[in-house]
């Protein structure tokens, strides 16, 4: 029953966060600083993690092609589709469920701590909207930081193979060619689209709804990673289960 609260509660939120919208000269620099905070500082990270972890796939992989009669091109291949279909869509954004997720449940919930939501409600702002819905527009962004993640990942992968001796250049590339289904960037995009609407609503739920004080500030952004990171996770299953069965 508790479970059912929190779902509806949820729910109405996103309904709430979408009416008596705040004015755009305002809304702007919200969207505008969000942006910054979300998308433009989490390149970094999400660069430094794809380039290498894509060198780690390609280099386990290499490693377990043992078979003298599997072709070297099978390296790119296996890469390729291991960074566009997994990798890229569902590590990084369970990565920045973390990093942004924490971000978003902090300054809300610090927001609610200190009465300033209060402050906004009195002066009749709409609260959710002012809040959430700009860190709603600036994650549609999103799918640009997963494709830098893809392309980073494949050359990372790239990297790894030539300069490790487990391949040539030229089968690397082959297999990155190789029966190469364009539907599968469709597919984790579609997926990094729905993940960004679930990094901006869950954590700002688990802030906006906090009570308690400072201490409970950061419990809220442990326990919004904690469901953030299962609902991808849960989300993924279903969504490959549909697109690609």
């Amino acid at each position: 029953m508790k479970y059912l609260h929190y779902i509806g509660t949820y729910f109405l939120m996103i309904v709430e966060m979408f009416r008596k919208p705040t004015k755009w000269s305002v809304m702007k620099q919200l969207i505008l600083k969000d942006i910054d905070d979300l998308i433009i500082g989490s390149l970094g990270i999400v660069a430094f993690i794809s380039f290498f972890v894509g060198g780690v796939v390609t280099i386990q992989t290499a490693l377990n092609i043992s078979n003298p009669l599997i072709p070297k091109y099978l390296v790119g291949f296996a890469t390729r589709q291991s960074v566009i279909l997994e990798f890229a869509p569902t590590f990084i954004s369970i990565i920045m469920a973390g990093k942004v997720g924490s971000f978003i449940t902090s300054s809300i919930g610090t927001m609610r701590v200190t009465e300033q939501i209060d402050a906004l409600e009195v002066m009749g702002i709409n609260s959710l909207n002012y809040l959430v819905f700009p860190k709603f527009i600036s994650l549609l962004l999103y799918p640009f930081v997963i494709s830098i993640a893809m392309f980073l990942g494949i050359l990372g992968g790239m990297a790894a193979c030539v300069y490790g001796g487990f391949s040539s250049l030229s089968d690397y590339i082959i297999g990155i060619q190789t029966d190469f289904i364009p539907f599968h960037i469709t597919y984790a995009f579609i997926k990094t689209t729905i993940f960004a609407f679930v990094l901006a609503t869950i954590p700002s739920y688990h802030g906006y709804y906090m009570t308690g004080g400072a201490l409970e500030v950061g419990k809220a952004s442990t326990t919004s990673f904690v469901w953030t990171s299962v609902v991808i996770i849960l989300l993924n299953y279903i969504l490959t289960q549909m697109l690609l069965s």
